[in-house]
């Protein structure tokens, strides 16, 4: 039973650490525009930006 279980765990790690990897150069440029996309929304819709002030300010009015 121990066996079987660590033999699906080594499988997953395997699997997962496999699915990383980018064999060409056109993959590594997909991620790259990806990261720097999820960068600018990160900024672009961020607490501060959106509400035009920071997230730690208390308001008295509680609805």
């Amino acid at each position: 039973m121990f066996g079987l279980m660590g033999v699906t765990a080594v499988a997953l790690i395997v699997k997962l650490l496999g699915r990383n990897r980018t064999e060409n150069v056109d993959g590594l440029l997909i991620e790259q525009t990806s990261r720097v996309q999820a960068h600018n929304d990160r900024v672009t819709y961020s607490s501060a930006a959106v509400h035009k002030s920071s997230p730690t300010v208390r308001h008295h009015y509680r609805p």
